[in-house]
């Protein structure tokens, strides 16, 4: 048995398929990156298989340690409440696992440079960012720690790559809309308006995104993360650091 800990990437699931697609690319180039990592999906809704059952497979083939870790960009409900609740209830129902809830994965320049891969596969050239104003489009929250994340990292975002303007924008939950963000910054002079979705998969929220876009004519339409390889080395990041945190802890008590 390998004595690293199992990662289950665990990912909201959708009606959509492509989702469920991204996750298994994505995951299949972490496994790739890493060979001989054993890398397991679940999902919380929608997709099969879901948590519960992964983990109880992973149980009874006698994998006894777990870095569970959430396919999301902040840390809102579902990282607070949905996912600890599902772990916790399995814990209690497979004694001989130990699973541990990795950080969820933003924020992180590795993101900020998959989302300018995204934006060149578009078509924007380097030479275009100062005269280009950015659409930071998330999926959007009722938290108000994840909605304060999502403006941070565009103020540093904008700070950091040298661009016109970069203005957060929320597909659900919270304002501005991706379109009103668009306007927004072509009324302030931006030459150029390119609109970057802060999304792992397709679906219905990044499918929001794409249609404010085309609304407002932004001039540049980025596709979502996807499988990216900032992305897919970001999850291994995540999961390493809650490895050595693990380490760290068991040194401290044998030397206590």
């Amino acid at each position: 048995m390998d004595a690293r800990p199992t990662l289950l990437v665990i990912a909201h699931g959708s009606r959509d398929p492509r989702h469920a697609a991204t996750v298994s690319a994505l995951c299949a180039r972490v496994r790739a990156l890493r060979p001989g990592l054993r890398v397991e999906v679940g999902y919380l809704d929608f997709n099969a298989p879901r948590v519960p059952r992964v983990l109880e497979r992973l149980s009874g083939e006698g994998v006894r340690d777990v870095v569970a870790l959430p396919l999301l960009l902040t840390r809102a409900f579902h990282a607070k409440s949905d996912i600890p609740a599902v772990l916790r209830e399995a814990a209690a129902r497979l004694p001989l696992l130990t699973v541990r809830q990795a950080e969820v994965l933003g924020p992180s320049t590795l993101l900020t440079a998959a989302l300018e891969r995204r934006l060149e596969e578009a078509g924007l050239r380097p030479g275009d960012r100062r005269s280009t104003g950015v659409v930071l489009a998330s999926a959007g929250s009722s938290d108000p720690e994840a909605i304060a994340v999502i403006a941070e990292i565009a103020r540093e975002w904008r700070r950091t790559a040298g661009w016109c303007a970069v203005r957060p924008a929320f597909a659900s939950a919270s304002l501005p809309r991706t379109a009103d963000a668009v306007r927004a910054l072509r009324a302030e002079g931006a030459h150029r308006v390119a609109v970057a979705p802060y999304v792992i998969a397709p679906g219905f929220l990044p499918d929001r995104i794409a249609a404010g876009a085309r609304e407002a004519r932004a001039d540049i339409l980025a596709p979502v993360l996807g499988p990216a390889p900032e992305l897919a080395r970001l999850l291994l990041r995540r999961y390493d650091r809650s490895v050595m945190a693990v380490a760290r802890g068991q040194a401290a008590a044998l030397t206590a």
